[in-house]
């Protein structure tokens, strides 16, 4: 049995982790018979209303305690993540991933990682296991393995990822049903929402990649 780690910001696509990425990642994992342990980082963040679009100046949310709403309450602080208890890394996307994992929402190429979730990425690198990245979540790869030349999709085509050339990755189109694999690093990325699509091919599309990562788990 397969023991996948699975890392997602929150709960709810405007200010967390899109919802129906989550799941579409763990019913995938559970078809395919893979353990799967679910974890974010213990951290309070501004609350987006998914009704009117509006940000809260005051309000805020742990990150973590929100995660839990979508694994059953089942989910680890990040910190506590050991790469050799696990055979593979998935990360979900949802525009948190943007906001909080990094700030590649406010400052684009100039963008900074969150130093586990940073760590999690080269520790599971470095041991040559599999990474999987949904949607957005695929920023965080080229960010954190910049300069090692490896491939990724976000979607469609789009002038601003072109400056991901700077960091020596090269970004590929790919349909929502459809996914990329970067053979020679082990990453598989999938676009998800990226494209302007329903949930019926963004849950297909999750299942093709994720039956790619067990595969080369």
């Amino acid at each position: 049995m397969k023991k996948i780690a699975v890392l997602y910001s929150g709960c709810g696509h405007k200010d967390g982790a899109e919802v129906t990425e989550v799941v579409s990642v763990l019913a995938n994992l559970d078809l395919a018979k893979a353990k799967v342990t679910c974890f974010s980082l213990n951290k309070d963040v501004p609350v987006t209303n998914h009704l009117t679009q509006t940000t809260s100046k005051t309000e805020t949310r742990n990150m973590l305690v929100e995660a839990a709403r979508i694994s059953r309450g089942q989910i680890q602080e990040l910190n506590s993540l050991v790469v050799s208890d696990f055979d593979a890394l998935v990360i979900a996307g949802g525009f948190g991933t943007a906001l909080h994992f990094c700030n590649w929402a406010s400052l684009g190429i100039e963008c900074t990682v969150d130093p586990d979730v940073n760590r999690a990425i080269l520790d599971f690198h470095k041991a040559e296991k599999p990474i999987a990245a949904v949607c957005i979540a695929p920023i965080l790869l080229a960010k954190c393995l910049a300069g090692k030349g490896i491939t990724i999709t976000l979607g469609p085509k789009s002038d601003n990822f072109n400056q991901l050339k700077r960091w020596d990755v090269d970004v590929v189109e790919c349909p929502v049903n459809d996914f990329i694999t970067d053979r020679d690093n082990k990453i598989i990325t999938t676009p998800a929402f990226m494209h302007n699509t329903s949930f019926g091919p963004v849950f297909n599309g999750i299942g093709n990649m994720i039956k790619e990562l067990v595969e080369m788990a």
